[in-house]
């Protein structure tokens, strides 16, 4: 009954998650003082890391379980600030201002603060996913896909980077380190980090700001890691966020210990932050044969516990990848450098998994450079030719697949929250089936890496009848036996008649303005596209 009044509730809402496991998350702020950093601290003002954590916990009784708002607290400065990245006079901006009322009342269907279940896995530790979210994005943007893959039994770290890329983002004062020269909301107390708008179009200087916020993001990634590593060994970490509870049920719950099981995964910039990281990672003993234009943006010591745990086994996921800010020159060695899984001992491409929206796909120009990053040699100009290693056997390719009438904002809340504004302004279908098909192919790329995740279920298989069995071999989401599900191959030649067809004529090689959101909603369905 209550979900038959929730379809008519004006008040968006999101599907129930179809995994086994009821999610419960928390949130934290932990102080950067109590943390090692793996490489140089860039930016001294930003003192501590902010992350929620989604879980599987015990079930409560629905009169003691809480919700978790999906717009953060302070809800008008953080729906403001989305506005504002939206872009003053957009069609979304309007859109925001025009229901912000009903925005306050989201609620994340997690249960806040509840008891971390004990994992029922071999090891008797839940495998981990630490997410980066994209520009526009925040700790609890993609709480959909995340909380999904939380229910199939993981631990889903979801990061909240202080770059400028999310619409806004307040740091906690840390006693030590409080300062009245700061930017500070005198109506949290709290220091302020805005959205930072950068140009789209490549150039020396967009490079060195995009170079930065990368720079910043790795760093917090270290530290995100680091906070894991001392959570799980027991040692007790602050958590300024005063509503939450203890973290010291996470003692010896996580498999982060064990080289190459956390699994690495991002949307848009988050994807470009974790290839970042892991090849800056993996890469580090090599530096010092670098050209001298090689600038590292991370720089981890071989002693470092992110440098044992990221190895050629480590799973990558990367939702619509946005490559340009791994193409800068200074950093541009490590762009020729392969993913870790094609090392020696890896298992090639079996380790990756890709998803491209429709949008993305559409792209040429950059769909060109997502097949490159993918594939065993980067710098080749036939890079899809290089799936054989030195004895002349098949290198297992990456899974590389695009979803039929999504978005880029479809791996996001927002394709979930507002369906009738993304089919309107973005012609996206189906938006929790795109969202079930995401979530499918990082259960069963996860299952062929050797972490232990749920069973899918009948209905995320699409199967009509309910007594059907659920399936740890999901072999139909690796394959392109589903409707509007896409394989890419990463031949540079293929494809492209099939992304013609779907722009309608010869494809823009124009790099999408503002992260593709403007660009996408203002975007003239009849095939007249905006340029910027």
């Amino acid at each position: 009954m209550t979900s038959y009044f929730s379809y008519f509730s004006p008040v968006p809402a999101f599907p129930s998650y179809t995994g086994p496991y009821v999610v419960g998350s928390i949130d934290v702020e932990i102080p950067v003082a109590e943390l090692e950093s793996p490489s140089p601290a860039p930016d001294e003002s930003i003192s501590t890391i902010q992350y929620r954590i989604f879980y599987p916990c015990e079930p409560e009784s629905s009169s003691k379980a809480q919700t978790v708002n999906w717009v953060p607290v302070p809800q008008r400065s953080h729906l403001s600030a989305f506005s504002r990245f939206a872009g003053a006079g957009s069609v979304l901006a309007e859109f925001v201002s025009f229901i912000p009322r009903l925005l306050h009342y989201i609620q994340i269907p997690v249960h806040k603060n509840a008891p971390l279940r004990q994992p029922d896995t071999s090891t008797s530790r839940w495998p981990v996913m630490i997410f980066s979210h994209g520009l526009g994005g925040s700790r609890n943007a993609y709480s959909q896909i995340i909380g999904s893959i939380a229910s199939h039994g993981m631990i889903v770290i979801a990061p909240e980077h202080r770059d400028g890329s999310t619409p806004v983002s307040y740091i906690r004062a840390v006693p030590s380190t409080e300062t009245t020269t700061e930017k500070v909301d005198p109506q949290v107390g709290k220091k302020v980090v805005d959205y930072v708008r950068i140009s789209h179009t490549p150039s020396p200087e967009v490079e060195q700001q995009r170079n930065a916020q990368l720079r910043t993001r790795l760093w917090e990634m270290g530290l995100v890691h680091d906070s894991l590593i001392k959570l799980d060994n027991g040692m007790s970490l602050t958590n300024l966020n005063s509503s939450s509870i203890t973290l010291s049920p996470f003692k010896d719950k996580m498999d982060v210990h064990t080289p190459g099981k956390i699994t690495f995964a991002g949307h848009s910039f988050g994807g470009a932050t974790v290839t970042q990281l892991v090849k800056s990672t993996f890469y580090s003993p090599l530096t010092s044969s670098a050209p001298a234009s090689y600038t590292p943006l991370f720089t981890p010591s071989s002693r470092s516990s992110i440098a044992e745990q990221i190895t050629p086994q480590t799973p990558l996921i990367l939702l619509d990848v946005w490559c340009f800010p791994l193409r800068a020159e200074s950093t541009r060695w490590l762009w020729d450098k392969p993913f870790p899984c094609y090392s020696t001992g890896g298992p090639g491409g079996a380790a990756l998994l890709a998803v491209e929206s429709q949008a993305f796909f559409k792209w040429r120009e950059h769909l060109q450079a997502t097949k490159r990053l993918l594939s065993p040699d980067p710098s080749s100009t036939s890079p899809h030719q290089n799936f054989n290693d030195s004895e002349g056997r098949e290198i297992p390719t990456p899974n590389f697949y695009y979803a039929a009438s999504s978005a880029h904002l479809s791996q996001s809340d927002f394709g979930i929250l507002f369906p009738w504004f993304t089919k309107r302004f973005m012609a996206v279908q189906e938006p929790e089936r795109i969202m079930r098909l995401n979530v499918r192919a990082v259960l069963q790329t996860l299952r062929n890496c050797g972490i232990e995740v749920s069973k899918t279920s009948h209905a995320d298989m699409e199967l009509e009848d309910d007594k059907a069995a659920t399936t740890d071999d999901d072999t139909a989401i690796l394959s392109s036996e589903l409707r509007g599900w896409n394989f890419i191959s990463t031949d540079l030649s293929e494809g492209e008649a099939e992304a013609s067809k779907l722009m309608g004529k010869t494809p823009s090689s124009v790099d999408p303005s503002d992260a593709v959101i403007r660009n996408e909603v203002l975007e003239n369905r009849k095939g007249k596209e905006v340029t910027t």
